[in-house]
């Protein structure tokens, strides 16, 4: 199974800032990538990336959105469908961090979520961690058996194979303090033994569950050693070419 390296761009660049960046990262990678590389630009950069990468005959990585609406369409002014994402993106990024602080998304809704891209046959990127105040009162590890029994609610064992997991610890996202490999590989085999225990081995074996938190083409190495480790969620460093392509370069 090959890694899943995925770049979330946040609220960063206009359209032909999106553009650009794509191009680059498209030049700088290297061909025969042992990766699946996805890229989440802002909704408003969508279908120019997606022009830029019909252009090439072999693009070297696929488009992913940054958050999807958990309703299927009507009256929600702001809000952006799978309907909608369908065809301009494989990949969606489901419960982030930020999302779930900033705009307080809550476990059932961010189920809907994933049941609304499942149905549209996009692939979702959950995102589970605790904050440093969790982690500090011991309740790291029941945050994240928290968030992975409701958001999962409604998915199958067949379901689970179009479903990626990323592991982020809050309190190193952004922060330029990094989660040591120790504590990255505790938390991984949690979620594997829970993806395992509720939906069975076969299942569990087909998710790949990644690692973010301030990765950079310094540490990115180091995580995809770990066990069960298939990938990277990279934030800041995915909006340099040079960091973000070496990131998938090294990995052959």
């Amino acid at each position: 199974m090959k890694k899943l390296i995925v770049g979330n761009w946040k609220m960063h660049l206009d359209v032909p800032g999106s553009s650009l960046l794509i191009a680059r990262v498209q030049h700088e990678i290297k061909g025969g990538s042992s990766a699946v590389v996805v890229v989440c630009p802002s909704f408003t950069s969508l279908f120019a990336c997606h022009r830029e990468l019909q252009a090439y005959k072999e693009p070297k990585m696929v488009l992913g959105a940054q958050n999807v609406s958990q309703f299927e369409e009507g009256e929600y002014t702001g809000e952006v469908s799978a309907t909608q994402l369908k065809g301009l993106v494989r990949y969606v990024i489901i419960g982030h961090s930020q999302r779930r602080l900033y705009y307080s998304e809550t476990d059932e809704q961010i189920s809907k979520k994933i049941s609304q891209a499942l149905r549209y046959k996009l692939k979702p990127i959950l995102c589970v961690g605790e904050t440093l105040k969790q982690r500090h009162d011991k309740l790291a590890t029941q945050t994240v058996l928290d968030q992975l029994d409701e958001d999962l609610d409604m998915v199958t064992a067949t379901d689970l194979g179009k479903i990626a997991i990323a592991y982020e610890p809050i309190w190193a996202i952004g922060t330029g303090e990094f989660a040591k490999p120790a504590q990255v590989e505790e938390m991984v085999q949690l979620i594997f033994d829970v993806l395992r225990q509720k939906f069975g081995e076969e299942a569990a074996q087909k998710v790949r569950i990644l690692y973010g938190g301030s990765v950079d083409d310094q540490n990115s190495t180091t995580y995809l050693a770990l066990p069960h480790v298939s990938g990277l969620l990279v934030g800041g460093a995915s909006l340099n070419y040079r960091k973000f392509a070496k990131i998938i370069n090294n990995l052959g």
